[in-house]
């Protein structure tokens, strides 16, 4: 599903983010990239989405080589990556429902069946019943349950959460971890992009560690042991 071939990343100036990354990752794994601050695991998630390109090395999504993508592809690929950030990206004066729709509705998705797609997307993650409410009517957890909807809206083959639970408490925390878990058991591959220790821990799945800029270590049921 995903392949990173001696990928080099390096920041003015003369900051090598990642450096001879190998990474392969199998169709609906679910597969947490950890490390301290700095270590490169964000950049990794900004290779997958072509947010940036490598210096050196190939990328292949769902057998699509996109290290050179042209930027009028790039929609296409994030059709097919469903991006969950830790400060949510919702547009505050939008409801639940608009929020989801609004990301069939640049694509050209008749409005007849984004009525019938979002209600189902938000039913998967709880929020069936919260359709009208902005932003700020919901908790810190219902606000990921709709970044997640969101997401999700276009069936994307792969999943990356980037810090999903930076901004939100123990229990809401594990909500959406479960909600990941069980998006994960659909079929779709999750990476779990994270700093939090006990969540890794406790998911039992594949751990990769990044150490400035390399994989130090790949277990298959591994632990956050930075």
């Amino acid at each position: 599903m995903i392949h990173l071939i001696n990928v080099t990343k390096t920041f003015e100036p003369k900051t090598v983010a990642l450096k001879n990354i190998n990474l392969h990752i199998e169709p609906g794994e679910f597969i947490s990239i950890v490390g301290q601050s700095g270590s490169g695991k964000t950049t990794i998630a900004r290779l997958l989405i072509a947010e940036i390109r490598p210096d050196k090395g190939k990328i292949v999504v769902g057998g699509w080589n996109i290290t050179g993508i042209k930027h009028r592809q790039i929609p296409l690929l994030r059709r097919q990556i469903g991006v969950v950030f830790q400060d949510f990206k919702l547009l505050p004066k939008k409801t639940v429902f608009e929020n989801v729709a609004f990301a069939l509705q640049v694509s050209g998705v008749p409005k007849s069946r984004i009525n019938k797609i979002v209600p189902q997307v938000l039913k998967i993650v709880d929020l069936g019943d919260k359709l009208n409410r902005y932003p700020q009517q919901l908790s810190g957890g219902e606000k990921q349950r709709v970044a997640i909807a969101r997401a999700l809206i276009h069936r994307p083959k792969i999943l990356l959460a980037d810090e999903p639970t930076g901004n939100l408490d123990a229990i809401n925390s594990k909500e959406i971890i479960d909600l990941l878990l069980k998006i994960n058991e659909f079929g779709t591959t999750v990476v779990l992009v994270s700093h939090d220790k006990e969540i890794v821990n406790g998911l039992k799945k594949r751990v990769v560690t990044l150490e400035n800029g390399e994989i130090s270590q790949d277990q298959k049921v591994g632990k956050y042991v930075i």
